[in-house]
């Protein structure tokens, strides 16, 4: 089973050697003067525990879309990605709900428990997981279900151990309605579910994902019409493709309780590859210290890309501190 905190498990450990060795080559152990040799060299070695822990306590989690492909041709089970995340050195994984059986019916609660307690055996947080809404329909009572479909979600997030369920505003802005006019219906629905994510312990967090969601601007005025401390942004580095994405990355990054990290970044319609290290820079900056949940898209085997991928945010965050 792995086990997270094997850093400072490690320096523990260095610690009590460094103090073996100090008896080794005659420091005094005991008395006075050998209490406080080996307070302080406790003490420095707590200063630089504390210093590192300080630089690596972002989370590393796996968003299961990376495996979109082989989990929806049946060509890998989704209790065989838990295995394999835990494997690859993730902290915690992220199952999004069309992934279990039958969606978007919500799965006994026997499966739930049984994904739930196959990552806890594996040592897998679950970050969060996430479902597909659309809270931009033009009908009032198709909205409505929408939001009851949220609000079924929620309830398997909270049996899940979730914190976070991850929801759209819609795809697209209707024809022959105004953007103020569909701003407020999604504020709307987004209320009545983060007002019931609460009831369940449950953070309704509302991603841009190049739809109705096009702007930072917009995502904030979403936000502040909501108003509620169990609503907040699930931050897609990816899908910002108006004007500068990192700037838009920026205005957004204070408002985020989740962030997605993808591959790439769209700038003046061309994709190119995400600068990890600037990525990491801004969520320091803002004092986030959740998960950062990475997704790897394209054709390549996923088994390959994510491990990959997973490697080079450790690096940026390292390079980054």
């Amino acid at each position: 089973m792995k086990r997270k905190g094997n850093f400072t498990r490690r320096t523990f450990l260095k610690a009590a050697s460094a103090l073996s060795a100090c008896a080794a080559i005659g420091v005094p152990s005991k008395g006075k003067a050998g209490a406080n040799t080996q307070l302080t060299l406790l003490s420095e070695l707590s200063r630089k525990t504390v210093a590192a822990t300080q630089k690596t306590n972002l989370k590393l989690s796996c968003n299961l879309y990376s495996f979109n492909t082989p989990l929806s041709k049946r060509q890998i089970t989704l209790e065989e990605v838990l295995e394999f995340c835990a494997d690859a050195g993730f902290d915690a994984v992220d199952p999004t709900g069309y992934y279990f059986p039958n969606y978007p019916t919500v799965p006994d609660d026997t499966y739930i428990y049984k994904i739930r307690q196959k990552a806890y055996r594996l040592g897998l947080d679950i970050s969060g997981t996430g479902m597909r809404n659309d809270f931009t329909l033009p009908d009032a009572q198709k909205r409505k279900a929408q939001v009851e479909l949220v609000k079924k979600w929620t309830g398997f997030a909270s049996r899940l151990g979730a914190p976070v369920l991850r929801v759209f505003s819609g795809p697209t802005l209707p024809k022959g309605y105004t953007e103020n006019e569909v701003t407020e219906w999604v504020v709307e629905s987004l209320r009545e579910c983060a007002e019931y994510g609460a009831s369940q312990g449950v953070m309704i967090v509302l991603q841009n994902h190049t739809d109705f969601i096009q702007t930072a601007d917009q995502m904030l005025g979403i936000l502040s019409g909501v108003r509620s401390d169990w609503l907040a942004a699930n931050l897609d580095t990816g899908s910002f493709q108006r004007g500068d994405p990192y700037a838009e990355i920026t205005k957004v990054a204070p408002y985020a309780a989740s962030w997605l990290i993808k591959e790439s970044v769209n700038i003046n319609v061309k994709d190119q590859k995400l600068d990890l290290k600037r990525i990491v820079q801004i969520v320091r900056r803002v004092g986030y210290r959740g998960y950062l949940r990475i997704e790897a898209l394209g054709d390549e085997d996923p088994r390959k890309k994510v491990p990959r991928f997973l490697d080079e945010l450790k690096q940026a965050i390292l390079s980054a501190s």
